[in-house]
């Protein structure tokens, strides 16, 4: 008996379209679903690129009119890929058009956008996920079921660095995301967004921060093209220079509502020979955990009851079936990769389209994220404690 099918739409052909074609063209491959995906379009503003993509990622149809994809009566999922400036419409047309969707953090430009998303979303009745890809990292899955076991006791300290360094020559041109109107924030909000939820995720929600923001260099060659993360300085650029009006790094500190945990974040695109270095430690009154994901394979656990002659930090590999996820793919110690998260997070929104709970990030959590950024953003302007 054929299983049932949900027609999906991805709007986005860049980084992101490409990680998340990915993922459903491999999820099934991997995964018994209850409900198989059918790629059935794939969006994008380039009519020649967008259908010559399609057919490399293996959709069925190409599109350059989202509104028209997200109002077809055939698509069932729509999943929003784009720059953050598009998130608000393209998410609110799909709610009222009764779709169930996918959308990339941060959740919006703002705490109004995002609120205004997760009413529509609500009151359509359909399924939405943020796409804090990292939560789905089988090393983050089994540190969240050891703290929530209370593996590392009472919690005094949550510490994250993410740092990048892609921006570090002054000659890499002036990209979408360093621009205000079109990212909504820099660092704060492209990499700074993952250690937030990370840190809401894992210990509790951000009540209180005080922030500091740097933009290094505040003007940027113009180019023709559109540079990408990976884009070397040599991209074919223009003479004239535009203005970098979002941050380049931010540092936060920040109290957890109703505990005294002491939380710490770092987001930088300014730390050179980091190239994707999201970190994160826990220290606890019965032990400690370090993550990274350069080596998301593995985590470091420090347990305070070993014997005296025995304490130390142990490697623990996070690919045995008993982790999260890991009973899809390889014999242990045949590590997975970035792209298996996006394949996770595809997983369980098509696994739990019918259930009445899920455990994947929500837009509730988009908008809890954007809560702190927005305070982080005002704590740096009043210089003081300000509240989410």
């Amino acid at each position: 008996m054929a299983k049932k099918t949900v027609n999906v739409a991805l709007i986005g052909t860049k980084f992101m379209g490409k990680a998340h074609s990915n993922a459903f063209r491999q999820v099934t491959k991997f995964f018994d679903l209850p409900v198989e995906p059918v790629m059935k379009v794939l969006c994008g503003r380039n009519p020649v690129e967008t259908k010559e993509l399609a057919a490399k990622y293996g959709w069925e149809e190409a599109s350059t009119d989202w509104k028209k994809v997200i109002a077809r009566n055939d698509i069932d999922v729509v999943d929003i890929s784009v720059p953050g400036n598009m998130h608000h419409p393209m998410a609110i047309a799909a709610a009222k058009a009764g779709k169930h969707i996918i959308c990339e953090k941060p959740l919006a430009a703002n705490v109004k956008q995002a609120k205004e998303m997760l009413d529509a979303v609500t009151k359509a009745g359909v399924k939405n996920l943020c796409g804090f890809s990292y939560r789905f990292a089988p090393a983050i899955g089994t540190i969240k079921k050891m703290i929530a076991n209370g593996d590392l006791g009472h919690i005094y300290h949550f510490r994250a660095a993410y740092q990048q360094d892609w921006i570090v020559d002054p000659e890499f041109p002036l990209n979408w995301r360093l621009q205000k109107k079109v990212a909504g924030c820099g660092a704060l909000g492209d990499i700074g967004a993952h250690i937030i939820d990370m840190c809401q995720n894992l210990i509790g929600p951000v009540e209180e921060v005080a922030a500091s923001m740097r933009t290094f260099i505040k003007k940027r060659p113009l180019t023709e093209g559109s540079a990408t993360i990976a884009a070397a300085a040599g991209h074919k650029k223009s003479s004239k220079m535009g203005t970098v009006d979002v941050d380049d790094a931010t540092i936060i500190l920040a109290h957890i509502k109703g505990q005294d945990t002491l939380a710490t974040f770092e987001a930088t695109r300014f730390a050179p020979g980091r190239r994707n270095h999201n970190s994160i430690e826990v220290n606890g009154s019965k032990g400690s955990v370090l993550w990274n994901q350069e080596d998301m394979n593995i985590f470091q656990y420090y347990n305070v009851n070993d014997p005296g002659t025995l304490q130390g930090f142990r490697r623990i590999h996070a690919t045995d079936s008993g982790h999260p996820y890991t009973g899809a793919w390889w014999p242990s110690a045949h590590i997975i990769g970035y792209e298996h998260l996006f394949t996770h997070e595809v997983h369980d929104f098509i696994a739990q389209l019918n259930s009445k709970k899920v455990t994947y990030p929500t837009f509730a959590d988009g908008l809890a994220c954007q809560k702190v950024l927005e305070a982080v953003e005002k704590a740096t302007k009043s210089r003081k404690w300000e509240k989410v």
